[in-house]
């Protein structure tokens, strides 16, 4: 009998093999996505010393009364928005991409573009 596959397994798997090519300097910190059906979240992490420098997700304060579903694309245009404000007030301008094992499609792509309209560059 065929086994089913867990998708979840393979995304991390994936996560696994981008993340030996991938970390985040103090320069360029690394911008990590991470998506549940109902939410996304990203951080900015300083791989160097292991703390998060800035964080944002469809659950933060600033985003409750804005949105009216947290699960679609232009929740995560929002989120994007919203990472990319907190990381210009920290004065960082530059960030590593990390999509988390997830295809560059969808929510993940609106995520990034709208921390670009932000005024982050990677």
């Amino acid at each position: 009998m065929i086994k089913p596959i867990d998708r979840n397994k393979v995304r991390i798997r994936k996560h696994v093999r981008v993340r030996k090519k991938i970390s985040g300097t103090p320069e360029r910190p690394r911008l990590c996505v991470f998506r549940s059906s109902r939410h996304i979240y990203a951080q900015i992490i300083d791989d160097t010393k292991g703390i998060t420098l800035a964080a944002a997700s469809t659950l933060d304060e600033a985003l409750k009364g804005k949105l009216e579903y947290t699960g679609n694309k232009a929740a995560a245009r929002e989120v994007g928005k919203l990472i990319g404000s907190k990381a210009l007030e920290k004065g960082i301008k530059q960030v590593v991409f990390d999509r988390g094992g997830y295809l560059y499609h969808g929510r993940v792509k609106e995520l990034a573009e709208g921390a670009r309209e932000a005024g982050l560059e990677f």
